[in-house]
């Protein structure tokens, strides 16, 4: 009896409780160079040291897409400012800098925060089918759903669906985990 209560004591005091097992590493993002909404160069170093959550989307798209940005708009205005969103488009002939920067700016995207990145669609196909095991930038604007959380090492940590609340929140809990994981 007295050593339950030992061990109970013990297990409140800070540091001798359970503590999760970390995220598990999914893949590494390799620098890659595209165009920002702004229409500057934008590296994946601009990432370095930075949580960051990616999804792929398109301006013309009616139906997820607008989904997906208002719930990233919902994850912006929910987590620190040192959490980064990026959102690659999978129509490069369309989605040009300035097309994109209208849309950051129908979705309230922060400046320097929040980006929306173009560029050759080779590239895009890279980053979408090989790094991020999501689906191939072809034209066809098919597209992954899933949101994607990226620690500051640019490593991938996590999946997240879109389409109810659950993911937003899972995404949200394993944000929050990132940022107390030493850098």
């Amino acid at each position: 009896m007295k050593s339950s209560w030992v061990l109970a004591a013990l297990l409140a005091l800070p540091g001798c409780a359970r503590r999760e097992p970390p995220l598990p590493v999914l893949g590494q993002v390799p620098d890659f160079q595209l165009t920002a909404h702004t229409g500057q160069p934008f590296d994946r170093k601009l990432l370095e040291g930075r949580v960051w959550v990616a999804d792929f989307i398109f301006t013309s798209c009616g139906s997820s897409c607008p989904m997906m940005s208002a719930k990233m708009r919902q994850v912006q205005s929910k987590v620190s400012p040192e959490v980064d969103l990026v959102s690659f488009t999978v129509d490069p002939e369309h989605d040009t800098p300035p097309v994109l920067a209208d849309y950051a700016k129908r979705f309230g995207a922060q400046p320097g925060r929040w980006y929306f990145l173009t560029g050759d669609r080779a590239r895009l196909n890279a980053l979408s089918f090989d790094t991020f095991k999501l689906n191939s930038v072809d034209g066809s604007l098919t597209h992954s759903t899933r949101f994607v959380l990226v620690d500051r090492r640019g490593r991938i940590r996590g999946y997240y669906g879109t389409v109810d609340d659950q993911g937003l929140g899972d995404l949200l809990r394993d944000i929050g985990r990132l940022e107390r994981e030493p850098a």
